[in-house]
């Protein structure tokens, strides 16, 4: 069983139990042992130019307890969190997601950033079925896909085309040790994970584009749609 925690400026994803989890986050990246994924919300004055940020972050999950844990930063208000869970045959999938697009970009084009504020989309997927690290690596692939199918979905148009992600984007993908290899989109680990993300990333896409996406409009490399 998975619960999620707020208490801004942190949002915690309690995996349940210890997991093999592989991701690029901040704190505790490629294939770890955990049992839950952090959020820590930061602001500009956070990170002033000469923070060690590394440090600083190990510090503050130090601090709480979550030395051990796979650890986000992001800018986005961690209160407009999104989740969703998907079932499909013995498969259960669980999404948690925080999705800010400011920092936007298309894959392959690069923006220039200076001065400008940044986002971030991070996404936490915990899968049921026991996966070997090859399996494990195949469902990130697909959580990937659809995270980006899901930004594309949401239509934010940039000077050089609708947005695939941001420049700081994270993944997270968790599940029990095993030995199944395959994850692929004709498995059932394949259709949960991807419905999944998909649901929580084009949710948390659509609120930002509420809430926030209006402040865009005008500037430079940002279209008025």
């Amino acid at each position: 069983m998975s619960k999620v925690t707020l208490a801004r400026p942190w949002l915690t994803f309690d995996l349940g139990a210890q997991m093999q989890v592989l991701s690029w986050a901040v704190n505790r990246p490629g294939f770890v042992m955990s049992d839950r994924i952090v959020w820590r919300e930061v602001r500009n004055a956070d990170l002033p130019r000469d923070l060690d940020v590394v440090e600083w972050f190990t510090q503050q999950l130090a601090e709480r307890g979550d030395a051990g844990s796979v650890a986000f930063l992001t800018s986005r208000d961690v209160t407009f969190y999104s989740r969703s869970v998907v079932t499909v045959g013995q498969t259960t999938a669980r999404c948690l997601a925080t999705v800010g697009l400011s920092n936007a970009e298309r894959v392959g084009h690069r923006m220039d950033r200076s001065g400008m504020d940044w986002g971030t989309i991070n996404v936490a997927l915990r899968l049921d079925t026991p996966l070997s690290q090859t399996g494990l690596i195949e469902t990130m692939s697909i959580a990937t896909q659809a995270r980006t199918t899901a930004v594309i979905d949401a239509a934010f148009e940039l000077s050089t085309g609708v947005a695939t992600g941001t420049g700081t984007d994270c993944i997270a993908v968790a599940a029990p040790p095993g030995k199944t290899d395959y994850a692929g989109l004709h498995t059932e680990v394949g259709e949960a994970a991807g419905a999944a993300v998909y649901r929580a990333t084009f949710e948390g896409a659509q609120q930002w584009k509420a809430d926030v996406h209006p402040q865009f409009i005008g500037k430079a490399g940002y279209a008025g749609t």
